[in-house]
C-alpha cells in the first residue's frame, strides 16, 4: 500500500521523464502552503536551470502531462515554476479508508530484510545504572521496535560490562572484607548458592577498590593476578564472579522494566573471551598485529584522514588483551552466532574515535563487509549549566532515582489535572509510571539523538505543550470518545472527508509510513516522535472543528468514528515504537 506523496512522487517522475528530463526531479514535498496546496513540487526550477529553459514553460509541459489524474482537484503553477497539486476529497477519503483497513496502518515493510544486532545500554557489573545509561538505552530501545517492524530479524543486546581488571577488583576487596569466603580457596567446590554480597556491596566496595588501586601497587598487583585467574578459569573466582554477575543484573533488569527496554541477548565482554586468542592469532597471520614499544597494535589510520586516528591497541605490553579487542572478539561472535548483516552500536557520541578504530580493524581482518558496522552516537542529558545532568550535590543522579523522581511528579501532576481520581491505587500508580516513562522518553526521543538536551521534569511532565503525557492524554480521550460511541451503539462507517479538518488529520496518517521511513534509514526516532506529536495536533483540531457523536447524520458520524479509531491506532503504533505505553484511562 503506497502512501500519496509517494504515489504522486512517481506520478511526477514519469511526467518529468517522458519530457526527456531526469526522473529525480520529480520529488514530491509536502506544501509550506497548506491553504493553496497539499503538496508541491519544484523540479521544474532545477530541470530549467540545467536546460536554460524557462522553468514556467516545463512546468506547465508537466502540468499538462498531469491532466486527468482522478486523485488531484487543481494542479496550479506558481511564482518561477512550483507545481501545486491538491487532492480530491474522494482520493483522501479512499487513503483514510485502505490506512483504517490495515493492520499495519499504512506502513510498509523494508523490501530486503537484514539481520542486525543492536547494542545498547552497555550497563556495567557492579555499578548502578546512572543518568548517562538513559539515553543509549531508550534510543537503542526504539531503533530495535522500529528495525524489528519494518521487517529486519533484530536481536537486542545489553552488552554486560561484567570482564577485566575491575573483577579483580572485587574479588580481592571482597576477600579482604571476608577472608574465609569459601569462594577464595584454591579447589573446585562446591561452592554456596547464595551471593556473599549485594549490589549495595558491589557499590560499596568497587570505587574505594579503584581509588586505591591507583595509589597501592601491591592491592594493584594481587588484583590484576586475581583478574588473570578468573580469565583462566580459576573455579572458585568464576564462582563469586557468577554471583556479581547476577546481582547486578537482578537491580539492572528492575531498572530497565520500569523503562520498557528489554534485551534479546545479556552477552557481556566475558561471552567474547574465547574468540580473543583465535582472534590475536588471526591477526598475527594476517600480518596486521604489529609490535610497537612492547604492545601489539593494529594501524588503522587510512589516506585522506581529516584528522589523526590512533592505531587500535590489541595487546598490552604485559600482554593483556584491551577493549577493543573485547569489541573485535565480540564482531566476530555475532557475525558466526547470527549471521549478522548489520551490527548497530548506540553509544555515547564521545565514543566515535574507538569504535572507528575497531570497525576499520575489523574490515580490514575481513570480520566484516565494510559498512557493516555502525555507530550510532547520541548525545548527552545536561543540567541548567548545559553539561551532562547531575544531583545537586554535584554527584551522578541513579537511573533508579531519576525513575522514582519522575513518578513522584507525574503522580502529582495527575492530581493537579484531576485525572485519575477514579481509580483505584494500584491502577493510579501504574498509570503515574506510564506518564513518567512517557514523560522521561518523548522528552529524549523527539530530539535527534545526537542532540544533547537539559533537563527538566516540570516542562516534561505536563500535560499541554509537546511532551509525553500531552500524547498520551490525547490518545486517552479518543479512547473515551469512543467508548462512548460504543456506549450509544455508534459505529464506524464508510469515511467520507469534506471538512478541512479532516483533510489534515487524513494527510498526517498518510505520512506515517514516511516518518518510519526517514527514521529507519536516519536510525532516529525523533521523526517518529514528531509524527505522534503532529497526529496529537491533526485529531485536537479535527475534533474541534468536526463533532464525532454530535455529527449531523449517522454517515457523517461513522466516517469520524471511523477516523477517530484509525487515529488511536496509529497513535499507539507510533508511541510504542517509542517504547511509551498508553493507559486504558486516566
Amino acid at each position: 500500500m503506497t502512501d500519496l506523496k509517494g504515489a504522486l512522487g512517481r506520478a511526477l517522475a514519469d511526467a518529468f521523464s517522458a519530457e526527456g528530463l531526469n526522473r529525480d526531479l520529480g520529488r514530491v514535498t509536502v506544501s509550506d502552503r497548506p491553504d493553496l496546496a497539499d503538496f508541491q513540487c519544484n523540479g521544474a526550477l532545477a530541470a530549467a536551470k540545467a536546460a536554460k529553459a524557462n522553468p514556467r514553460e516545463i512546468a506547465a509541459r508537466i502540468a499538462a502531462r498531469l491532466e486527468g489524474d482522478a486523485r488531484l482537484s487543481t494542479i496550479e503553477i506558481a511564482g518561477p515554476g512550483f507545481i501545486n497539486l491538491r487532492l480530491t476529497d474522494a482520493a483522501l477519503a479512499e487513503r483514510a479508508k485502505a490506512i483504517a483497513a490495515d493492520p499495519r496502518l499504512g506502513a510498509e515493510t523494508v523490501a530486503t530484510p537484514r539481520k542486525v544486532v543492536i547494542d545498547y545500554a552497555g550497563p556495567n557489573v557492579a555499578k548502578a545504572m546512572h543518568v548517562g545509561h538513559l539515553r543509549a538505552s531508550i534510543i537503542g530501545e526504539s531503533i530495535k521496535r522500529l528495525f524489528r517492524y519494518r521487517g529486519d530479524t533484530v536481536w537486542g543486546d545489553a552488552h554486560f560490562g561484567d570482564w577485566g581488571f575491575q573483577m579483580g577488583l572485587l574479588i580481592v576487596a571482597v576477600g579482604e572484607e571476608q577472608p574465609d569466603l569459601a569462594f577464595l580457596t584454591p579447589g573446585d567446590g562446591p561452592f554456596p548458592d547464595e551471593s556473599p554480597v549485594t549490589l549495595e556491596d558491589l557499590e560499596r566496595l568497587y570505587p574505594t577498590a579503584a581509588a586505591r588501586a591507583k595509589e597501592d601497587a601491591e592491592f594493584r598487583d594481587r588484583a590484576r593476578k586475581a583478574t588473570a585467574e578468573l580469565q583462566a578459569g580459576r573455579p572458585g573466582y568464576r564462582a563469586l564472579w557468577r554471583h556479581f554477575v547476577t546481582v547486578s543484573r537482578t537491580a539492572l533488569e528492575r531498572e530497565f522494566h520500569a523503562l520498557n527496554v528489554d534485551f534479546d541477548l545479556w552477552n557481556g565482554e566475558s561471552d567474547a573471551d574465547p574468540y580473543i586468542p583465535e582472534v590475536v592469532a588471526d591477526l598475527k597471520v594476517k600480518g596486521l598485529l604489529i609490535l610497537d614499544q612492547g604492545a601489539q597494535i593494529v594501524r588503522v589510520a587510512r589516506e585522506g584522514d581529516k584528522k589523526e586516528l590512533p592505531p587500535l591497541l590489541v595487546l598490552s605490553s604485559e600482554g593483556s588483551a584491551m577493549y577493543g579487542t573485547t569489541d573485535l572478539a565480540t564482531i566476530v561472535q555475532r557475525r558466526r552466532d547470527f549471521d549478522a548483516e548489520l551490527i548497530l552500536y548506540c553509544v555515547d557520541q564521545r565514543q566515535s574515535d574507538h569504535f572507528e578504530q575497531v570497525f576499520r580493524a575489523a574490515y580490514l581482518a575481513g570480520y566484516a563487509a565494510e559498512g557493516s558496522l555502525e555507530h550510532v552516537p547520541n548525545g548527552t542529558m545536561n543540567g541548567p549549566d548545559g553539561k551532562p545532568f547531575k544531583t545537586r550535590a554535584g554527584g551522578v543522579l541513579k537511573l533508579h532515582d531519576l525513575i522514582t523522581m519522575a513518578k513522584e511528579k507525574a503522580a502529582e501532576r495527575l492530581h493537579e489535572a484531576g485525572l485519575g481520581e477514579d481509580l483505584a491505587k494500584d491502577a493510579f500508580d501504574e498509570t503515574a509510571r506510564k506518564v513518567a516513562v512517557a514523560a522521561l522518553k518523548f522528552a529524549d526521543l523527539q530530539n535527534h539523538r545526537t542532540t544533547s538536551y537539559v533537563f527538566d521534569l516540570d516542562r516534561f511532565t505536563s500535560f499541554e505543550g509537546k511532551t509525553g503525557p500531552y500524547l498520551l492524554y490525547q490518545s486517552v480521550r479518543i479512547k473515551s470518545l469512543l467508548a462512548k460511541a460504543e456506549g450509544q451503539k455508534a459505529h464506524a462507517g464508510a469515511i467520507a472527508v469534506t471538512e478541512p479538518a479532516e483533510r489534515d488529520l487524513v494527510l498526517t496518517l498518510d505520512a506515517f509510513d514516511a516518518a518510519l521511513s526517514e527514521a529507519y534509514e536516519r536510525r532516529a526516532p525523533n521523526f517518529i516522535a514528531e509524527h505522534a506529536f503532529r497526529l496529537a495536533q491533526s485529531f485536537s483540531k479535527f475534533y474541534a472543528a468536526c463533532p464525532v457523536l454530535a455529527a449531523p447524520d449517522e454517515a457523517t458520524r461513522g466516517s469520524r468514528i471511523a477516523l477517530s479509531t484509525a487515529t488511536l491506532a496509529q497513535m499507539e503504533l507510533a508511541l510504542s515504537l517509542l517504547g511509551i505505553e498508553v493507559p486504558e484511562r486516566m
